[in-house]
């Protein structure tokens, strides 16, 4: 499950958080990008890349004078030791430090700017997962349907209105898991007699919460329905509207070879088919339209 934000939040922060649910969790587990301004005692790579440069020829004559003596083995140590520092120094090279990611900086600020206006999918237990799958499933099916794209439906309304609705869901049903672990703990520590009978009308809270919560997915899988209808006629009526711009090559056809007659009514039955789809979808998008109004109450 990916990242749920709030409508109100700008798009393009918006789009930011989504593509960084991972680094959202590690946030939200205390991982804080590192200040390099606040640490005077690090040092740059320029200058150590400068220093060991300037330390090279040193290192190599030094290595020279100690191979041609007796204390040849200590140059060889000399060496080795030079070849790993070198080879330490590439590799940092290649991996740039904490404070050279502004990327990780600009979400760790944009993240917490809006804290508390973004869901990541730790916030939601399993049922709760597979509820808001639904709604999202529901919300993702209008807002590609081709009805919708043509301003059949109310475009604006639902571009508006349906990703309110998905967060508003999420936002309860993050809730509602946070209570249901908060009751699940409760109940692994062992409950004392006395306590069962307070439980009950908690028990009972969520259960109509939850309920409530089902009831606003299941009307949002009524519209999706009716335009998955209107779609389905939409799609219909094209390609009939399509085959009846092609009616004046096959009646040419007809009258040609002298089978007019034959088929002249199965042609014009094309375009009573045309006249009835049309309605179909007029009455789907209908339907549409009171489910919409229906979500808005």
């Amino acid at each position: 499950m990916g990242v749920v934000v709030d409508p109100s939040v700008p798009a393009e922060v918006a789009g930011l958080l989504r593509v960084n649910a991972s680094l959202l969790s590690r946030m939200r587990a205390g991982w804080t990008p590192r200040d390099s301004s606040c640490d005077s005692r690090r040092p740059r790579r320029g200058s150590s890349s400068t220093l060991l440069l300037a330390a090279t020829p040193v290192v190599i004559a030094l290595m020279a004078v100690l191979l041609d003596s007796p204390f040849a083995p200590a140059g060889f140590v000399l060496l080795g030791t030079f070849v790993f520092v070198v080879l330490v120094k590439i590799a940092s090279m290649s991996e740039p430090p904490e404070d050279e990611r502004p990327h990780e900086r600009q979400v760790y600020e944009q993240a917490r700017w809006y804290d508390g206006r973004y869901l990541l999918g730790e916030d939601f237990d399993q049922e709760a997962r597979l509820v808001l799958g639904r709604a999202q499933r529901a919300v993702g099916a209008v807002l590609r349907s081709h009805v919708n794209a043509e301003g059949l439906l109310d475009d604006a309304g639902n571009a508006v209105m349906l990703p309110a609705q998905e967060w508003e869901i999420a936002r309860l049903l993050a809730k509602l898991s946070a209570l249901r672990r908060e009751h699940r703990e409760l109940h692994e520590r062992g409950l004392a007699p006395e306590v069962a009978p307070v439980l009950q009308p908690l028990e009972r809270a969520l259960s109509a919460s939850e309920a409530a919560v089902v009831a606003r997915v299941e009307a949002l899988e009524r519209y999706a329905d009716r335009v998955r209808e209107a779609e389905r006629a939409y799609h219909a009526h094209a390609q009939i509207e399509e085959l009846r711009t092609r009616l004046p090559r096959y009646e040419e056809l007809l009258a040609e070879s002298g089978a007019d007659g034959l088929a002249l009514a199965e042609l014009e039955k094309l375009a009573d088919d045309a006249d009835t789809l049309e309605r179909t979808l007029r009455h789907s998008v209908e339907s549409a339209h009171v489910a919409f109004r229906h979500l808005e109450s």
